[in-house]
């Protein structure tokens, strides 16, 4: 693992890292906000999943978590959005390759032997992390957005035990029923639909749930409302009793103007979680 860069912020650390991963078989970067208790011992860790296009960067500089974690003495990690380089396969698209890894392990050629976004999050990143930085793994968080918040909701729900709350800022709530998700999982997981189950959170919502608390948040001027699906994932936590608030946030679009007005209310909903 390589330092990129260190800085002093609200009396922690903001860094960046770089490693060669052996899920995505290229060099992988990420961001980690470690607050000043980090110094005395472990601390509680939230992971941060972004949306389509970014890298570990986008939320790093503009969504504004680290003052918010530092008042909670919390660990954000940033990770990258799919893996990168010259030998990785990618799409004229946006929303198809390289920016856009959708947070599944790809079987279909050509992304299946780099886009293991799946295994990268929920294992290697973590175990790497573990091993490096004082976080305590037992106390783990998850949020993200849109394309972050179909992943931050699926590896919570898919994993259980793992993590203590969820949030999402915007999430794809029901990928298999909307043009941001058939496409993509068409193409990583190939066309049988009994396979992409498993990566829609409202279809897990409604087969296993999650075991603690969820919260997100949407904006009703949200340029991609139609795409997200949102109305489906509440009736599925509705219809199952699920601890859950889903917010309508009138007159907020999709930008990093919406995810850093709420992000104190994410921080602060994840830290009565992670230190109950």
């Amino acid at each position: 693992m390589e330092t990129q860069s260190e800085n002093k912020a609200f009396g922690g650390v903001q860094g960046v890292y770089t490693h060669a991963s052996s899920s995505c078989l290229c060099d992988m970067t990420f961001g980690l906000f470690l607050p000043e208790e980090a110094r005395d011992g472990p601390v509680p860790v939230l992971w941060y999943l972004s949306g389509l296009t970014c890298t570990h960067e986008n939320a790093m500089v503009k969504a504004g978590a680290q003052g918010w974690a530092a008042e909670h003495g919390i660990a954000v990690v940033f990770p990258d959005t799919s893996p990168r380089g010259e030998e990785v396969a990618d799409d004229d698209a946006y929303d198809l390759g390289q920016g856009a890894g959708f947070y599944v392990n790809a079987s279909q050629k050509p992304w299946a032997p780099h886009f293991n976004m799946w295994d990268y999050v929920a294992a290697e990143l973590p175990a790497l992390i573990s091993d490096h930085f004082a976080v305590d793994m037992e106390r783990q968080a998850i949020t993200g957005h849109s394309m972050g918040g179909h992943g931050a909701l699926t590896l919570a729900m898919g994993l259980p035990g793992r993590f203590r709350s969820v949030s999402a800022f915007a999430p794809i709530c029901n990928p298999t029923a909307s043009d941001w998700g058939r496409k993509q999982l068409g193409a990583y997981l190939g066309p049988d639909e009994s396979k992409w189950s498993r990566h829609d959170a409202t279809l897990l919502m409604r087969e296993v749930g999650f075991d603690g608390p969820i919260l997100t948040d949407t904006g009703t001027n949200d340029q991609f409302f139609d795409l997200l699906n949102t109305h489906a994932f509440t009736e599925a936590f509705a219809a199952r009793k699920q601890q859950a608030q889903m917010r309508l946030q009138p007159g907020y679009d999709h930008s990093y103007f919406f995810v850093s007005t709420f992000m104190e209310d994410h921080i602060a909903f994840h830290a009565d979680a992670l230190y109950a």
